[in-house]
């Protein structure tokens, strides 16, 4: 009789080793929780562990583009979120960007909806364009992140640096927004979806005026992950015109150690679930499943790819 009851308890705990051994970890990493990244990291995430077997997923907020692709190459994280332009830098290793080597391991799972360059500034600033930035005190993102890196590139383009600011900020949507309630800062450069909930507090607190890029300086931008965009009347309180700005696609990146069976759950589940996505953020109703495989600057991952093959996205 013992016996049996030793080799019951030896089956158990067998089997237990075998469930945590297949259990899935799947991190994702997303940006700052006053963005969109996080609240579709976590509709994502939700639907992740409902989805795929013997998965222990967890949402991880970051500093965004930057981070996400250094923290997957390293293998701390399994699917993350990051700027089009910011991929491409990492895929070839451009040092002024924040990857000193070229990032190799990483992999796409997908394009999903564009980021918008959305310069806000007070009302009673006198900003109305961007050259009436010079002199003023400004907010440009988190510091190497993906909105900080645009806007370098912006400032450039229009002939300006952060030399031509009286105080130049590096913080994130949240932060950025309460100093300039408190009228300590007089605009930012955030990159960001459409109807960014920080954005949107910002001008119910106090009249706010959306700095127009024009299409003609995002034509003398040397990349093609800049394109142009609009920020359409009505996305903001007392924003009663459209803004001509940049768009760049976001994109869901992966490594190369993820499974092939979970990298195509990973692609499957966001674009067969879209409307859970657009529940929990409108900036996923720029998600469609034909600009999946658009303009993606590396490979994509090998199950994602069998995803898309089958769905007749790729032939």
């Amino acid at each position: 009789m013992k016996m049996f009851k030793h080799c019951l308890l030896g089956a158990s705990l067998a089997l237990s080793a075998t469930a945590v051994q297949a259990a899935e970890f799947i991190n994702v990493l997303t940006g700052g929780t006053s963005g969109v990244y996080y609240p579709l990291g976590v509709a994502i995430s939700q639907l992740y562990d409902e989805h795929i077997p013997d998965s222990k997923v967890q949402v991880q907020a970051t500093r965004a583009s930057v981070e996400n692709l250094s923290l997957l190459q390293k293998g701390r994280g399994e699917i993350g979120f990051a700027l089009a332009d910011s991929v491409a830098d990492a895929w070839n290793g451009e040092k002024e960007a924040g990857f000193p080597a070229p990032l190799k391991k990483l992999r796409a799972v997908g394009a999903t909806y564009s980021n918008y360059i959305q310069i806000v500034a007070r009302a009673d600033s006198g900003i109305t364009s961007l050259e009436d930035l010079k002199g003023k005190r400004i907010s440009v993102g988190a510091p190497r992140s993906g909105t900080e890196l645009n806007a370098r590139t912006i400032f450039k383009a229009a002939g300006l640096s952060y030399d031509d600011f009286s105080r130049t900020e590096y913080l994130p949507f949240g932060e950025s927004v309460e100093l300039m309630k408190n009228r300590q800062l007089d605009a930012t450069l955030q990159s960001a979806g459409l109807g960014m909930a920080a954005f949107r507090d910002l001008a119910s607190h106090a009249p706010v005026v959306f700095v127009a890029i024009p299409e003609a300086l995002v034509a003398g931008i040397e990349n093609d992950a800049y394109r142009p965009g609009l920020i359409p009347a009505g996305t903001y309180t007392g924003q009663d015109s459209d803004i001509p700005t940049v768009a760049i696609s976001n994109l869901l990146i992966t490594h190369e150690d993820v499974s092939d069976d979970t990298a195509y759950q990973m692609a499957r589940q966001v674009f067969e679930n879209l409307p859970a996505l657009r529940n929990a953020h409108n900036a996923a109703n720029g998600i469609e499943p034909e600009g999946a495989v658009k303009g993606l600057p590396l490979p994509l991952h090998p199950g994602a790819e069998r995803y898309y093959r089958e769905q007749g996205l790729i032939e």
